[in-house]
């Protein structure tokens, strides 16, 4: 389980010009569940949203293979342990393993080792072997060797997006970011390395034990002139950089005109200098250029990725606990086409013409001689209004004044 790795904050002033960036206001935690073996390849991961629907703007990165899952926490539970095991590690181990019981290590968590867990591989041949507690760091072949490239390289997409213009980095920038540091981390060198630095590939128990201290037999305090100074990074030289073919091509032109001209000892002297600072200043542009080059690689790439999602909406694409990247895609195809039928049958209603309605339709079946002019309602055309009469009704108080009431005609006392 690797949880999004985050930059670490740095407090400056104001007027401080280093290139620090500040902490992000908000941060996100994403899971993603990830398997190594013991001959250098890796399994496709499951990547966990903190939410309870999946989105459209989030899988826009091709990721094929790739299993998407929602919790409330951003973590792995116990439903979502068993749908990996279902979805990724039971098909894309089984065929390799030809029949042959299969090994899984996997650390303390408690959602690992469920009853349903367990009941699965019972029934599949898989052989679930849990780590000790509070041993991952030396026991488990990710953390040793394959999480901290895999944080480096995540934090280097994360530098390289903000310098290209992206202020704010949310869950539609994930998979794009993490598919690249994938590439970088999940090498081959870099598993067998975690393997056998854990003693377990070659199985090598002592690779393990002689790296941890072992207790002193007695307590001893050194002494003020026994204690030596760490070295730290800060001490360390650094190494020069690979300079460019370009410069080296200019270099060699520059000593073959010093030996190509006979002169004096202080006129070589003088061409010497100049044709340094020459040398130099080409160097110095060679290098900017490659840079340019490089970062305008960098632009085209990151526009070309981000033109995809900027149409999309962040729709609801389904409620379901764990979805791959076929399904998503599935679905946003289907939601597309739904909208666009509803949006092309709306301009349909709002360009089709009103019905006539009946009085227009007698008109029309009228005399031929009207042509189409409506007809004036005459007096002998209007009904007549029915007749009202008046009748007298007394009041049986005696102190109230008789009043007349209008009945419609026909209607009688």
């Amino acid at each position: 389980m690797l949880s999004m790795p985050c930059s670490a904050k740095v407090l400056v002033g104001k007027d401080d010009m280093r290139d620090y960036r500040g902490a992000r206001v908000k941060r996100t935690t994403v899971t993603a569940i990830e398997c190594v073996s013991a001959d250098g390849r890796f399994l496709n991961p499951m990547i966990i949203w903190p939410a309870s629907t999946h989105r459209s703007n989030w899988t826009t990165y091709p990721t094929p293979g790739w299993q998407y899952a929602c919790s409330e926490s951003g973590y792995t539970d116990s439903k979502i342990s068993l749908e990996w095991l279902k979805r990724i590690f039971d098909p894309e181990t089984k065929e390799r393993a030809n029949g042959k019981p299969r090994v899984l290590i996997s650390d303390g968590f408690a959602t690992h080792e469920t009853l349903e867990v367990l009941e699965f591989c019972f029934e599949n041949n898989i052989t679930l072997c849990r780590l000790p507690s509070h041993t991952s760091h030396k026991l488990q072949p990710c953390d040793v060797a394959v999480f901290a490239p895999l944080k480096s390289a995540y934090r280097d997409e994360v530098d390289r997006l903000e310098r290209a213009g992206t202020n704010t980095i949310g869950k539609e920038h994930f998979t794009s970011l993490y598919s690249h540091a994938r590439e970088r981390a999940f090498t081959k060198k870099n598993i067998l390395a975690g393997w056998a630095k854990c003693g377990l590939g070659p199985f090598d128990p002592d690779r393990v034990l002689k790296d941890i201290p072992k207790p002193p037999a007695e307590l001893t305090i050194p002494k003020v002139d026994e204690v030596k100074p760490r070295s730290y990074l800060q001490d360390d030289i650094p190494q020069t950089p690979v300079t460019p073919v370009s410069a080296e091509a200019l270099m060699s032109l520059h000593n073959f005109i010093i030996q190509r001209h006979a002169l004096d000892e202080t006129s070589k002297r003088n061409l010497a200098r100049h044709l340094q600072k020459l040398a130099k200043a080409g160097q110095t542009s060679f290098a900017k250029s490659v840079l340019q080059q490089h970062q305008i690689r960098f632009l085209i790439k990151m526009n070309d990725e981000s033109k995809v999602r900027r149409p999309t909406k962040s729709d609801i694409l389904g409620k379901a606990k764990v979805m791959s990247y076929e399904d998503l895609k599935e679905a946003r195809t289907k939601r597309a086409e739904k909208e666009a039928a509803k949006e092309a049958k709306g301009k349909g209603k709002r360009g089709r013409k009103p019905k006539n309605s009946p009085l227009e339709a007698n008109d029309a079946s009228g005399d031929k001689e009207n042509h189409g002019r409506k007809r004036r309602s005459t007096e002998a055309d209007a009904p007549e209004p029915k007749a009202k009469k008046a009748r007298m009704i007394e009041s049986p108080e005696p102190w109230k004044v008789p009043v007349a009431r209008m009945l419609p005609s026909g209607e009688e006392e």
